[in-house]
């Protein structure tokens, strides 16, 4: 793995960016489409960037082979359900609350792995980083103009979705060796298997009538947000490491705050600023305690 370079750090913003830009356009696209189905369409456009490049790079997609009931699981896990809670939470909270509280993964990522590897347990510099992440989104709910009595279950949905993420991950390193694009098509191919019933039988998606603005904003999720993005980050991975990847949560909610003010006119308080201040600082102390463990080995 290289040095980042001033390419690598554009490609870094960019990625952050696209996904900091991701839950205004779900906000959008939950006016006219219903959770399960705006999973589904949006994991199917973004499925066809990754069997292009399973293509081109003659990489054989292992979907229903002998591994299969792993790559269903972190499908379900990583992708089906917190994009359906997602959309569920962001239908009724702020866009940029949304990109704060999955901000969080890391946090509960952290707690999940101390229990479930060897190498990854709680230090104190990492647990003085949760605790203060928590405290952050403590401090969130104690803002009545961002969250009250009618919105309160939808953040926590929120979070639940960003925890899916943390399960999801801890599920992928079990079969890292499958390979990266490998893994991620055929997870995303178990996530439209899972997603496609659940559309059909609990929503009507035949009888909705979307507006044009939340067609766009859903297919900026798929192609964009979700494609596109996972191409941008395949490169991350391998040219720069997971470590300078990951500091992209960093990143995430502070352009999630600036699309929701400026896209949405939402409501910015000094609560949030306060907060958002405490959940990075959080962020940045676990990532610390990984990145001087790594170089301790």
């Amino acid at each position: 793995m290289r040095e980042p370079k001033s390419f690598d750090i554009f490609l870094l913003v960019l990625l952050a960016l696209i996904w900091g830009s991701s839950f205004f356009n779900i906000k959008i696209a939950t006016y006219s489409y219903e959770p399960f189905t705006l999973a589904l369409i949006r994991v199917l456009f973004a499925l066809i960037p990754l069997l292009l490049i399973c293509y081109f790079k003659k990489i054989k997609v292992r979907a229903f082979q002998n591994d299969w009931k792993a790559y269903a699981l972190i499908g379900l896990c990583n992708i089906s359900i917190p994009f359906t809670l997602i959309a569920i939470g962001t239908a009724k909270i702020n866009s940029y609350l949304a990109a704060m509280l999955m901000s969080t993964t890391p946090l509960s990522g952290s707690i999940l792995a101390h229990f479930y590897t060897k190498n990854e347990k709680i230090s104190f510099l990492k647990s003085i980083g949760i605790i203060l992440g928590f405290i952050g989104v403590i401090f969130l709910f104690a803002d009545d103009l961002i969250i009250n009595e009618d919105n309160y279950v939808f953040a926590i949905i929120t979070i639940v979705g960003s925890t899916f993420y943390a399960i999801g991950g801890l599920l992928t390193l079990k079969i890292k060796s499958k390979g990266n694009e490998n893994v991620t098509t055929s997870t995303t191919i178990w996530s439209i298997i899972f997603l496609i019933p659940f559309s059909i039988f609990f929503e009507t998606p035949w009888n909705s009538s979307p507006t044009f603005e939340s067609t766009i904003s859903l297919l900026y999720l798929g192609i964009v947000a979700t494609g596109f993005a996972w191409l941008i980050r395949f490169r991350i991975l391998t040219t720069n490491g997971l470590v300078f990847q990951t500091q992209v949560a960093y990143l995430i909610p502070i352009f999630g705050i600036l699309f929701g003010f400026f896209v949405m006119d939402e409501t910015i308080t000094w609560r949030v600023l306060a907060s958002l201040l405490i959940i990075i600082t959080g962020i940045y102390l676990v990532k610390k305690n990984s990145k001087i463990k790594k170089n301790a080995r």
